[in-house]
C-alpha cells in the first residue's frame, strides 16, 4: 500500500474520479432496479471492518457511502473498527464489504489514514 498524501493533488484527483465512477455505477444499478417489472432486491444492514483510523478519513468513506445510490453509512462502532451500512441489496454481505473495501476504502487510504 502506499503512503497516505493528505497534500497530493493528483491523489485527492484520483480519489474524485474513482468515486464520479462509483456514484454512476451505482445510480445506473438503482435505476434498474427500480424500473424492473419485478423489484428483485433484498435490503439489509453490513458491518464492514474498518482499515481506515484517521477520523477525518472515516468520515469521508462514510460520505462517501452515504453519497452512493443504493447505500447509506448509518453508524461508526465506538472503537471506530467498524462501519454499519444499509445496502439496497445486500444478498451477498461480502461483495458489499469487498466493494466498499477495494473501492472506496482503499483510494481513501491513499489521502487520509
Amino acid at each position: 500500500m502506499s503512503t497516505p498524501r493528505p497534500w497530493n493533488l493528483f491523489a485527492w484527483l484520483w480519489l474524485a474520479l474513482l468515486f464520479l465512477r462509483e456514484l454512476l455505477l451505482s445510480a445506473w444499478t438503482v435505476i434498474r432496479a427500480t424500473l424492473s417489472p419485478r423489484l428483485e432486491v433484498r435490503p439489509g444492514i453490513v458491518a464492514v471492518p474498518l482499515r481506515l483510523r484517521s477520523a477525518a478519513g472515516i468520515t469521508l468513506l462514510a460520505d462517501m457511502v452515504t453519497l452512493t445510490p443504493g447505500t447509506t453509512a448509518l453508524h461508526v462502532s465506538d472503537d471506530r473498527r467498524t462501519l454499519y451500512v444499509h445496502a439496497m441489496d445486500a444478498a451477498d454481505p461480502d461483495a458489499v464489504r469487498r466493494s466498499i473495501a477495494e473501492r472506496l476504502e482503499a483510494p481513501t487510504m491513499r489521502v487520509l489514514p
